[in-house]
């Protein structure tokens, strides 16, 4: 089975991820190819239909139908409508051949079919644009992969997810993790079976995106404010009691029941609207080593698997700070993973930086 994921704005994140939830659900990858945000990839099972809804960092799901010079006896449009709009996502030097081939084919088939380019600038992390379609009444998205071609046939339900977060009883809003990155990181964690801990999990978003995964979960703050608010949100999302634990401790002390992996969003220090000294970063980035330490070889004998967290990453004119990751490791025994990938938007002061440790 051959599949196009649609990337959003950090591209490389999205790709891993990818990867690992592929990995984690045991459907084996067969071969990958990426070019700008469309990961192609041939896989050795069929995908779920509701398969997006694992996935933080895709923005749509496309399924090969055939290739470009041999697509007449493939079904275009399945819908009873005789007037329809559609976009064709463009990964292939073959589109001007694609398009004259759709035109006349819609034309045989006495379709009205009308064009929506791709007119929407998104740009990247790492600076870069990507196109997507500027009319949101499309009846049908096509894609072409070099000589792929194919059409979408999942894509991410934005409002739904931005609706059961502002509309849960208890928010955070400084440099609150989102659903988005929180599913992310629970498919970086690679967990399949077992209990997901949250050493931070404030009021619950890591915890909730593992939850709807069918996941047990453990949370522990030392803020109990905030485990308050962790119960009311996972009490509102009307998840069994018996499917999580949460623990109001601190986490470099804490006794925890035998877990899969920690995924984990730390304090990243102060929400900053101005650029910090170099001084003042360095203070916040040894603080955070320090915490995160004293945390994992607290929990390390009973976490089987992986440790995903977010570290501060720390704008100082044109240059970004993080933490000494290889320190970190050293000092609990853990091996990186592929290296950090950073997670910030624009001129963003204090970012992210996610890393996934293994037991060496």
């Amino acid at each position: 089975m051959k599949y196009l994921f649609i990337l959003g704005r950090n591209i490389e994140l999205s790709r891993l991820e990818v990867l690992e939830y592929l990995k984690r659900i045991g459907n084996s990858v067969i071969s990958e190819k990426i070019r700008e945000n469309g990961l192609f990839v041939e896989v050795g099972q069929e995908l779920r239909e509701d398969a997006i809804k694992s996935l933080g960092g895709v923005l749509s799901i496309g399924e090969v139908l055939g290739e470009v010079g041999n697509l007449d006896k493939i079904m275009l449009y399945e819908g009873e409508k005789n007037n329809i709009n559609y976009a064709l996502w463009e990964y292939s030097d073959k589109v001007s051949e694609l398009r004259e081939y759709l035109k006349s084919r819609f034309k045989e088939e006495r379709l009205k079919a009308v064009y929506k380019g791709l007119n929407d600038r998104v740009s990247t992390q790492g600076g870069e644009d990507f196109f997507i379609p500027s009319s949101k009444l499309l009846d049908v998205e096509y894609f072409i992969f070099e000589e792929y071609f194919g059409k979408l046939v999942q894509d991410c339900d934005y409002e739904s997810i931005e609706a059961r977060d502002m509309e849960k009883p208890v928010r955070r809003e400084s440099l609150a993790i989102s659903p988005r990155l929180s599913k992310i990181m629970v498919n970086l964690s690679g967990i399949k079976t077992g209990k997901l801990l949250d050493t931070f999990c404030g009021v619950g978003t890591i915890l909730q995106e593992a939850l709807l995964q069918d996941f047990e979960v453990v949370g522990v703050d030392r803020d109990e404010i905030a485990i308050k608010g962790a119960k009311e949100n996972l009490k509102w999302f009307e998840f069994p009691e018996e499917d999580y634990t949460l623990i109001n401790f601190d986490s470099t002390k804490v006794n925890i029941p035998e877990c899969s992996v920690m995924v984990s969003e730390p304090d990243l220090g102060d929400t900053l609207k101005k650029i910090p000294t170099r001084e003042r970063a360095e203070e916040t980035l040894r603080k955070f080593e320090k915490l995160m330490i004293q945390v994992i070889n607290n929990v390390k004998e009973k976490i089987s698997g992986r440790i995903v967290f977010t570290t501060p990453h720390i704008r100082i004119g044109k240059k970004r700070l993080v933490c000494d990751i290889e320190k970190i490791c050293e000092d609990t025994g853990y091996k990186l993973v592929g290296k950090g990938i950073p997670e910030f938007r624009g001129n963003q002061v204090v970012g992210r930086m996610i890393f996934v440790l293994e037991r060496n």
